[in-house]
């Protein structure tokens, strides 16, 4: 879902990737749902493992973002490059004791939180003179994306 609404929100300025240590087989419908037909490329979606990203041949990036605490720097792989690496600590959409309706709702909060901390990286002073791919330096607050919605 990050990857997705930073390409929407400011593809021009950023590379977004987005990958987990347990990729599913497909993008979750839910997070379709949430994205918007026709504006959100999502062709190039498709659920990634975070070693496809530790290669010699893999993109060097500047941040990696955590969605949530189950895949902090600790348990990160090493990725080329030295990335910053950022949590945003969200809540787990597909946890296992969430109903349909309560899963729903949580899509819906999480995908806002995720373009509220876009559209802070985004509008970061610091981002205004810094190349396509380039990031600002990590701070508590900072986000991306490195974990699978």
């Amino acid at each position: 879902m990050a990857e997705a609404l930073l390409r929407e929100l400011a593809g021009h300025r950023f590379e977004a990737f987005s990958a987990g240590p347990e990729p599913a087989v497909r993008i979750h419908p839910l997070t379709v749902a949430q994205l918007r037909p026709g504006v959100s490329d999502l062709g190039r979606l498709c659920p990634k493992s975070w070693l496809e990203f530790t290669g010699e041949w893999a993109p060097r990036m500047d941040l990696v973002v955590a969605l949530d605490d189950g895949v902090v720097a600790p348990h990160a792989p090493a990725f080329p490059g030295n990335p910053a690496f950022c949590e945003w600590n969200l809540a787990n959409p597909l946890a296992d004791f969430l109903s349909e309706p309560d899963r729903i709702r949580l899509f819906e909060k999480v995908f806002w939180q995720i373009v509220r901390q876009l559209s802070a990286l985004i509008e970061a002073p610091q981002n205004d003179a810094m190349p396509a791919r380039a990031t600002p330096q990590c701070k508590p607050s900072c986000t991306g994306q490195f974990a699978n919605l």
